[in-house]
């Protein structure tokens, strides 16, 4: 992963085309399952199986998010400490608490 860059105030991490393509498959992949999910209250499924189906929805966006996580603290986190930017550990304790709520 490439380092972030400051533009305009905000911070931007720049991404491998590999990076980018996991990631855009992983959210095709979602978006597909939202798809299912519409078509089956369309066609009246039973609540059973569409909250089966939310409930995989759910475990690949946590699946996803966790995959960014990593990717984020091995790269511009440990670069911004390395850089002696103590305050990017305010960001992930701030990530952590808004994973942790539910």
């Amino acid at each position: 992963m490439e380092k972030d860059k400051c533009c305009c105030n905000k911070k931007t991490t720049h991404r491998g085309e590999d990076e980018k393509k996991i990631i855009n498959n992983r959210i095709s992949r979602i978006e597909g399952q939202l798809k299912g999910i519409k078509k089956m209250i369309q066609e009246d499924a039973y609540c059973n199986d569409v909250l089966i189906q939310l409930s995989a929805i759910e475990s690949s966006i946590k699946s996803l998010s966790n995959h960014i996580l990593e990717n984020h603290l091995y790269s511009c986190v440990t670069r911004d400490l390395e850089n002696g930017k103590v305050e990017t550990l305010d960001e992930i304790i701030s990530l952590f608490k808004r994973f942790n709520k539910g």
